[in-house]
């Protein structure tokens, strides 16, 4: 006789999608967080997002959820991962895709944020408790942050329109949580030539006046290596 095959019960699931946003201020690495008043008391904060409609593009899903629950808009969003355990959801079926973006803090213009939420920045080594697996994909985005910096010059995307050398090594430095050689850095960056000098400079304490540079292609991401 043959078997029968076994007939789950449907399970619905699903897709939801988190942002990752990092900015520096005053040297220390930051991420966005927001305060979800509707999960359990211990799962507070989470990244912005949230669950992507049937008949929604996932990045589209990505910057209308956090445009919803931040008032951040007009960033460009590059997907990170998916993350589908079975039980990174308490009493759900939920897979999310993960994007990861860079904003100056300058140029950050948060509107009005959806009732009932909290955002705030936290120092990426002096996070809250998290909700879900939220700490496994800021993990993953940081370290996906530092390796880009290895091959491209996805760390011009935290300079201001104009900025000195020091202060895009002192990015670097925050990023990788470590030291750079002034001189072979200048040299590294210079040679690339993917920045232009503005013809300004800006005093900055005690010493000669730094020259001021801008990004050639301040909306591209370039890989040079």
């Amino acid at each position: 006789q043959a078997l029968q095959p076994i007939v789950y019960p449907q399970t619905l699931m699903r897709i939801t999608a988190e942002v990752v946003i990092f900015t520096i201020v005053n040297q220390v690495l930051k991420v966005l967080l927001v305060a979800r008043p509707q999960v359990p008391a211990n799962l507070v904060w989470t990244l912005p997002g949230g669950e992507v409609a049937v008949d929604e593009d996932l990045r589209h899903g990505a910057n209308r959820t956090l445009l919803e629950g931040t008032g951040v808009s007009g960033v460009f969003l590059e997907q990170l991962y998916t993350f589908g355990a079975v039980d990174r959801h308490p009493t759900e079926r939920v897979i999310s895709v993960s994007y990861y973006t860079l904003i100056p803090m300058e140029k950050l213009q948060q509107g009005r944020v959806k009732s009932g939420h909290q955002v705030d920045w936290f120092a990426l080594n002096a996070l809250p408790t998290l909700g879900f697996d939220h700490h496994k994909i800021i993990d993953k985005a940081h370290a996906r942050l530092k390796a880009k910096l290895q091959y491209s010059t996805l760390a011009f995307q935290f300079m201001p329109p104009e900025f000195s050398l020091s202060e895009l090594q002192a990015a670097y430095e925050v990023i990788l949580n470590e030291k750079l050689d002034k001189r072979n850095f200048r040299k590294f960056i210079l040679t690339l030539e993917k920045i232009v000098e503005t013809g300004t400079a800006r005093q900055q304490g005690a010493h000669r006046p730094a020259k001021l540079y801008r990004v050639k292609h301040p909306q591209r991401v370039d890989i040079i290596k």
